[in-house]
């Protein structure tokens, strides 16, 4: 639908003010013309007034007497977003396999137990891979353990073979490693304390 523009002109031609619009030239149908320069009086628009919405009608009674509902309070059901408050617990796996992996690094250095503490590394490397495994859980803590444990473990592993095949020098199974480290020790702090 097209909207017309309207220009304003208002004339006093008494005392009351009277407000008339000028309609540009259009053709509103084809029986009617308007032409240019005819003064149209404004009227407001009537106020619209719309009816009050029916009442429901209650059913009658057999004495005649309409029905009483009797109101009954809906439940309103207050919904609340899932929250789980539980505090993270660490992961066993994580923290028996950092336990481990320490033990086979310092039984790897030891020297003569140098093959239990392969072994013990290789358990602490699965243990440790099961308890980064846990950690993916939601509330299970641990994944730092389970990455130093598994490191820790891989590193036993490889001293440990490198010991066995000759390549490290200061350290194999005829040797006591931790006997000339005391040794070592005793002479660079005796006269300090």
């Amino acid at each position: 639908m097209r909207m017309p523009t309207f220009s304003r002109q208002s004339r006093a031609d008494s005392e009351d003010e009277q407000t008339t619009d000028v309609l540009p030239a259009r053709r509103d149908r084809e029986d009617t013309t308007v032409t240019d320069r005819q003064p149209v009086a404004v009227r407001p628009a009537p106020p619209v007034v719309t009816p009050p919405p029916p009442s429901p009608r209650r059913p009658m009674t057999d004495g005649g007497v309409p029905e009483r509902k009797v109101a009954v309070p809906e439940r309103k059901v207050d919904v609340v977003p899932v929250r789980d408050d539980r505090k993270p617990r660490a992961s066993l796996l994580a923290t028996v396999g950092l336990i481990f992996s320490v033990m086979s690094a310092l039984l790897v250095l030891s020297g003569p137990l140098l093959g239990y503490g392969i072994g013990l590394a290789v358990l602490a490397l699965i243990l440790s891979l099961g308890g980064i495994s846990a950690t993916g859980k939601r509330h299970i803590a641990g994944k730092t353990d389970a990455l130093i444990g598994m490191i820790l473990s891989l590193g036993a592993i490889v001293i440990g073979v490198l010991a066995l095949t000759g390549s490290l020098s200061w350290l194999g199974t005829d040797m006591h490693p931790v006997t000339s480290l005391r040794g070592w020790l005793d002479t660079q702090f005796a006269h300090r304390f």
